[in-house]
């Protein structure tokens, strides 16, 4: 018989979902980039000039110009303050900069001129991609919908234009218009966008439905309950950007001690110049003691003892799958005391498998009998659970049977002619509930029993009589449970799972995983508000997730990291980190990175300290010459400096993961 494939939808769902039009600012649409690499440019060319020889005449201006490029920002951002009547360790930077070129190391306060306007630039397009990605979210809710007329008429209306009561059409493949509930039709949704669920969740009269979400096969007919603004996307976008705008200000360590430090070491360099030309010095001696302690207090070793070790983490996490966006994060990491983490693409794979396969006993059947009715059943549906169980056969290498008539129908199941016999699969709720047969009893008690374990029942019938039921469900990462426990060893506490999913479905992950606090059921801003009670007892709180969903809460907490591969373009762009190959393992191993950092900085603070504590004193007491000053200066800056470097061994990451 030849092969006839019905639809009852007349568009199909598209095998591929297209992401919106992604909004992404070039780095040099940025002013502070294209300054930052006019400045580089400059200490490039003149860098090989004055190393090969070349007269200063040659290499003077270059750097000069260098100055003006890349400093105007700082220093004007530091007179700034100095108007609102602060000091920054910016504008103390230039100070020092405009001081080395004073005693002739111009190539050095160059470099650090450089060195600041390109942190400066990086940190601007950080916050510019950012926004790109919140404003990009808005594009997943379409600009138009069909609205339903009282004669029976359609229009097609800016979703904007929506009123609450107004009713509208949803077709197969189409995104929903706007948040509402289903009046009529049956389809199955795919809302992963708003809570996370791996599979797509069937829709009928009553239900609930969240604009930006995928609609599958069948049609709808939704009211529509809430306005634009209010939409649960909508509402995503505003949290996001509330988050942004509400965290705490993040400052590595030494930034904290940056306003005292750098009115200490002005208050200082004046009095060390005042106060020996009050007592008849001579002024140019007066001012080479002055210039001499400038030099020496400075905190270029200061600021190197905190650096290095955090950007040499930051390069070897990168090399194993780990991207570090600053060393704000880097540090901040090594901080949490409270793992949060999402379920669907993040413990677990984000794609159905067939778990289970029970042939009920009256069947005739083994489990590759059944599995293989079931995939020929299943193999022209575009359904993720058809791709399921089609998958499950292939990895049995089972001899999948032609398919005369198809049928499908949203909501309930598909229904094919398979050697003369009509092989049904789908719901329990809805194949079982026409005539009984002595299976029926039978095959509802066995999809109960898989779905209080957690998973997906779908049921399988033969010319109407249950033949066995199948169990669907996400598959746990091969690492997650390890993962799981090494994070509660770095943190002393078990992580938390936070999740959009069904109850069952998540205890089930849960335990596999070895987790015991499970939230599930939650909206994008039940996860924040966990995030915010518990940072408001104290703690500081690292989100792991991949989703639109999750994107509010990696904006909320203390540090928030993103699984790369299938990560929301919000979600990579909000979080602080993100997992390229969505190794859990890396997780664990990148915080305890982040404590070798801090433990490294500890040493440099106090190596810089001791160097600056004794060339200062030795020029408050006796006479420091210049050029031994200058020799102590740069030594000390060069030991912390190497000494952060060592971070970037192997070695290193290879200790981070043994102590997990």
């Amino acid at each position: 018989m030849p092969s006839a494939v019905v639809h009852r939808s007349e568009n199909p769902l598209p095998a591929v979902t297209m992401r919106p039009p992604l909004r992404r600012t070039r780095m040099f649409a940025l002013a502070e980039a294209r300054w930052a690499g006019a400045a580089l440019a400059l200490f490039l060319i003149a860098l090989p000039l004055q190393l090969t020889g070349a007269p200063a005449w040659a290499w003077g201006p270059l750097y000069g110009l260098a100055y003006i490029v890349g400093g105007w920002e700082p220093a004007w951002a530091g007179v700034c303050a100095l108007k609102q009547k602060t000091l920054d360790v910016d504008l103390l930077m230039i100070v020092a900069a405009l001081g080395a070129a004073a005693i002739g190391q111009v190539m050095d306060g160059a470099l650090l001129i450089v060195i600041f306007a390109t942190s400066g630039a990086l940190e601007a397009l950080a916050t510019a991609r950012t926004k790109d990605s919140v404003l990009g979210l808005l594009d997943l809710a379409p600009e138009s919908a069909t609205r339903l007329l009282d004669d029976g008429g359609e229009e097609r209306v800016a979703t904007g234009d929506l009123l609450v009561g107004d009713c509208v059409l949803v077709r197969p493949g189409e995104r929903v218009g706007a948040d509402g509930r289903v009046l009529d039709g049956a389809s199955e949704v795919d809302q992963a966008t708003i809570t996370g669920e791996p599979l797509p969740v069937a829709k009928q009269a009553g239900d609930e439905v969240f604009a930006g979400t995928l609609n599958g096969t069948g049609s709808l007919r939704v009211r529509v309950e809430r306005s634009a603004g209010e939409f649960v996307i909508a509402r995503i976008v505003a949290m996001v950007a509330e988050a942004s705008r509400t965290k705490a200000p993040t400052q590595l360590f030494i930034e904290k001690v940056e306003q005292r430090y750098s009115v200490g070491i002005v208050v200082a360099t004046l009095a060390v110049f005042g106060i020996p030309l009050a007592f008849g010095e001579e002024s140019a001696d007066a001012l080479l003691r002055a210039m001499t302690f400038m030099i020496v207090a400075s905190p270029c070793a200061v600021v190197l003892a905190t650096t290095p070790p955090l950007l040499s983490a930051i390069a070897n996490a990168g090399r194993h799958g780990v991207l570090v966006k600053s060393a704000v994060v880097m540090e901040r990491l090594g901080q949490v005391d409270t793992v949060a983490l999402d379920k669907t693409g993040t413990l677990t794979e984000g794609t159905p498998h067939v778990a289970l396969v029970a042939a009920l006993e009256d069947s005739g059947l083994d489990e590759d009998g059944l599995l293989a009715l079931a995939a020929a059943a299943e193999h022209p549906s575009e359904h993720p659970l058809a791709r399921a169980v089609i998958d499950a056969a292939h990895e049995r290498r089972l001899s999948i049977p032609s398919v005369g008539q198809f049928e499908s129908t949203p909501g309930v199941g598909v229904h094919a002619t398979v050697g003369g016999l009509q092989i049904s699969v789908g719901a329990p709720a809805r194949l079982l509930s026409g005539a009984p047969t002595t299976a029926h009893p039978v095959a509802l008690a066995v999809a109960r029993e898989v779905e209080d374990g957690g998973r997906t029942a779908v049921v399988v019938l033969r010319d109407g009589v249950p033949i066995g039921v199948l169990g669907i469900s996400d598959r746990l990462r091969p690492d997650a449970a390890a993962a799981v426990a090494s994070l509660t060893a770095l943190t002393g506490a078990a992580p938390i799972l936070l999740t959009g999913d069904n109850p069952r479905a998540a205890a089930r992950l849960a335990e596999e995983a070895g987790i015991t606090d499970v939230r599930a059921g939650l909206l994008p801003e039940e996860k924040v508000a966990v995030v915010r009670e518990r940072e408001a007892a104290g703690g500081r709180v690292l989100i792991v997730g991949d989703g639109v969903n999750d994107a509010p809460a990696l904006a909320a907490a203390h540090t928030g990291i993103a699984m790369g591969r299938a990560g929301s373009d919000l979600a990579l762009e909000t979080a602080d980190a993100v997992i390229v190959r969505d190794e859990l393992a890396t997780i664990p191993a990148v915080i305890a990175l982040s404590r070798a950092a801090h433990t490294l900085v500890v040493q440099n603070l106090v190596i810089a300290g001791v160097f600056i504590s004794g060339l200062v004193l030795w020029d408050l007491v006796g006479h420091l010459p210049l050029p031994l000053g200058v020799l102590g200066h740069e030594g000390s800056t060069v030991i912390v400096g190497l000494n952060g470097l060592r971070l970037l061994r192997d070695s290193a990451w290879r200790r981070a993961v043994s102590s997990t």
